[in-house]
């Protein structure tokens, strides 16, 4: 966009057409050092198998793996990585005012046949690069996955699809909502894709 060496206009113009800081066009972004990459590698690990360490007991985890840092470095580092604890928040449990309580409907039902009851489940599964999404549907009875998406946004289509397909696979009309404990999340989900 701006051409330094441009006859008859300076940077310094064509910075100021352009609604920009000269300085913005001189900065040269820092790039992590190969040692913080390593690092960062080492916290990625460590942190998919001890997703509750933080910055304190990350440090302490690599100092104990002979790495001189300190909790600055580590701080910074994980906050680059979007990477937080996940750690018990205070009063959990505690529904709020005016929230619905919805019954758990499978409480005391004995689950003797194929189609009787089929559970959900959305993760994430961490790549290279980032991570995807997974959603599967399973039998209980049999405990096979009927279907299975694998997406990297979670949009509402990505959860009904493979509802649907389990539907097709096991030849079930698809208003049959006594599969799912939860009927109203599957309808809420299947109206946000519609829409």
């Amino acid at each position: 966009m701006i051409e330094p060496n441009l006859p008859g206009l300076s940077v310094d113009k064509q910075c100021a057409l352009l609604s920009i800081s000269r300085s913005s066009f001189y900065y040269d972004p820092k790039v992590e050092t190969e040692m913080n990459l390593d690092l960062m590698r080492l916290i990625d690990k460590q942190f998919l198998e001890t997703p509750f360490y933080g910055v304190r007991q990350m440090t302490w985890h690599l100092r104990n793996n002979d790495h001189l840092v300190n909790e600055k470095r580590i701080r910074r580092l994980m906050r680059r990585m979007g990477l937080m604890p996940i750690y018990q928040k205070p009063n959990t449990s505690k529904a709020a005012k005016g929230h619905k309580i919805y019954p758990y409907l499978l409480r005391g039902l004995r689950v003797t046949r194929p189609n009787q009851v089929w559970a959900a489940d959305i993760t994430y599964l961490p790549m290279r690069k980032g991570f995807v999404y997974l959603v599967a549907i399973m039998d209980w009875h049999t405990r096979k996955v009927l279907a299975w998406r694998i997406s990297n946004t979670l949009e509402a289509g990505f959860c009904v699809d493979p509802r649907t397909q389990a539907y097709v696979a096991r030849r079930i009309a698809s208003g049959n909502s006594k599969l799912f404990a939860a009927s109203n999340a599957t309808s809420r989900a299947k109206s946000l894709a519609l829409s």
